[in-house]
């Protein structure tokens, strides 16, 4: 059963460094063999979004202008793997000269909060995020003599995870979901389950951008209740989920929905209580059949805003006027290119043009 559980649990997380290094080593082949283009290393050591970017061609990621050349770092937002197996492949292909390396913090875990700190520290030339930039954080770049800037270029879904046989009735409403982080509720029986003790699972907002957006904007509290066990991962969080009946967790969609061996439930806003939308494309396919069709996020309802758990997914550039910024820039326009947008569209995400 073991077994089988670990065959399934197909999970994009920064478990280990072997992991990314064999994520990247994938895009490399699926693109022709360019192993070792993308190389992971671990590191030694108020504005506003902006939308002012443009490509020389807008439809081919190959169109981008002033593409610099040379070996650029870029960390953060564990959220954006996927979009990374695709994209920096196709990047490869099209800029042979303009290369990149994802670049691990040396001793915190990887995320939105230590990418845009290694940024600050001048570890990185770029950085990329699930949550918006903090004032503090504008404020410690203009105290460093240059300004940070987010520019948006993808839509992701928050998926809650539980284990397959909980059986809810229908779902979470928002509303239940804050009861739950915070404590307020400690059995299923509480939101329409069976009875049965609640255990719910978060990384760190300090480190994840994902568990910080969560914590600020869905449950909307200063933090997580006692109840809640933080991991240092999606792989711990689902396989904590797997192990207990009555376990919650939650990450990026596309890290969730692919899953084989859980359940992403569906959620209803806070305006609409009884109308639960999944963040997947149903129906949900469970064993052999997800097996040999993964099954997909709900990316209509992600556009439409039907499913409430949705955020923007931000490219952090470092405003200096340097070589950095300049590989920031164009790392974004070609994101933003029609050929970007449709791979960041297959990686499970939304687009934004």
């Amino acid at each position: 059963m073991q077994q089988q559980q670990d065959r399934t649990l197909i999970v994009i997380t920064l478990a280990g460094l072997g992991l990314i290094a064999g994520i990247f080593g994938l895009a490399a082949w699926m693109v022709g063999g360019r192993s070792g283009s993308s190389p992971v290393v671990r590191s030694s050591d108020n504005g506003s979004d902006v939308s002012a970017v443009s490509t020389a061609d807008s439809g081919q990621l190959g169109g981008a202008e002033n593409v610099p050349q040379g070996l650029y770092s870029y960390g953060g937002s564990t959220t954006w793997i996927p979009v990374h197996a695709s994209v920096n492949a196709a990047i490869t292909n099209a800029f042979p000269d303009f290369q990149l390396r994802y670049t691990l913090p040396s001793t915190d875990a990887p995320g939105s909060g230590t990418g845009i700190k290694m940024l600050l520290d001048g570890q990185l030339s770029f950085s990329e995020s699930s949550r918006p930039l903090k004032e503090e954080e504008y404020q410690a770049a203009q105290q460093r003599g240059f300004s940070l800037e987010q520019i948006p270029a993808a839509i992701d879904g928050i998926a809650l995870a539980v284990h397959p046989d909980l059986n809810l009735e229908k779902g979470l409403t928002i509303g239940q979901i804050q009861s739950i982080y915070t404590g307020a509720v400690a059995n299923w029986s509480e939101v329409g389950g069976p009875d049965l003790p609640i255990k719910a699972y978060s990384r760190s907002p300090e480190a994840a951008g994902t568990a910080k957006y969560f914590l600020e904007s869905v449950i909307n509290a200063d933090a997580y209740g006692e109840n809640v066990v933080f991991v240092g991962d999606t792989t711990a969080g689902l396989r904590q989920v797997l192990g207990n009946r009555g376990g919650i967790y939650y990450a990026s969609a596309p890290e969730i929905v692919n899953q084989c061996s859980i359940y992403a439930i569906p959620v209803a806003s806070q305006e609409q209580p009884d109308n639960f939308i999944p963040p997947f494309a149903a129906p949900w396919r469970t064993g052999k059949a997800c097996l040999d069709s993964a099954n997909t996020v709900n990316q209509e309802g992600f556009r439409n805003g039907n499913y409430p758990l949705t955020r923007r997914l931000f490219v952090i550039v470092k405003a200096d006027g340097g070589t950095d910024e300049t590989a920031g820039r164009a790392y974004v326009n070609m994101l933003l290119s029609s050929e970007g947008q449709t791979l960041i569209e297959q990686a499970g995400f939304v687009p934004v043009r």
